[in-house]
């Protein structure tokens, strides 16, 4: 049987990757990408020619189980997403779930992952943390945030740069206006950026500019 290898990708820094990411990348049989391109990219930078197969989410659902045929019958995939460590807010989940159903080894290597760095910059209290990933939408958005009221602990989630100001807007609404909170945003980039301050304060200052990149948003729990 073979086995399926979860590996982290830079979310910003290319000397980020681990050696052993790119021995995995080059010894696998085939990569899973969330986006062939993106990581086409990545493997031209550190010379890796590799055979790559689409996985996202509007197909895991059905190759999981073809996928799943081929590491059993001796195959060992690696596992990217576009940027950072797969599952988290990305693609792998289902196949992960999977693979152990099938009695199937999986490894996640150690690497990358946006919401740790934010966390770790903010200042605010890393003891008792909370990953929300992105609130809902629509749907079920106003009820998450009443819930979030009682959350003592500190709070982290990923926003698109096109929303920001509107969820600043809405923690401010439902979590007051004086709570701490971060915005870290292009992590591991040419201009990555950490502002840190009040609802009010963080709304001031992200209107008054261009917002760009992935954004990681951290919250100071109720009992601070």
């Amino acid at each position: 049987m073979g086995k399926l290898y979860i590996v982290p990708t830079p979310i910003g820094n290319l000397e980020d990757i681990t050696l052993r990411a790119l021995r995995i990348l080059k010894e696998a049989d085939y990569i899973l990408a969330e986006d062939t391109r993106t990581t086409g990219n990545l493997l031209k930078h550190f010379s890796i020619d590799k055979k790559m197969i689409p996985h996202h989410l509007h197909n895991e659902h059905k190759t999981v189980q073809q996928i799943v045929e081929r590491i059993k019958a001796g195959e060992t995939i690696a596992l990217v997403s576009d940027a950072g460590t797969p599952a988290i807010s990305d693609p792998g989940f289902m196949l992960v779930r999977e693979c152990i159903k099938n009695e199937i080894d999986v490894d996640c290597l150690p690497g990358p992952t946006a919401f740790v760095p934010a966390l770790v910059n903010s200042g605010i209290s890393c003891d008792s943390f909370v990953f929300y990933g992105f609130l809902p939408q629509k749907k079920g958005r106003q009820t998450k945030l009443k819930e979030l009221v009682n959350e003592n602990r500190t709070m982290i989630f990923y926003e698109s740069p096109y929303r920001l100001i509107k969820a600043l807007e809405e923690f401010e609404q439902y979590l007051g206006s004086t709570r701490k909170a971060s915005v870290s945003r292009e992590i591991s980039k040419v201009f990555e950026e950490t502002k840190r301050g009040t609802f009010p304060e963080l709304v001031q200052y992200f209107s008054k500019k261009a917002i760009k990149g992935e954004i990681v948003i951290v919250v100071e729990g109720g009992n601070h």
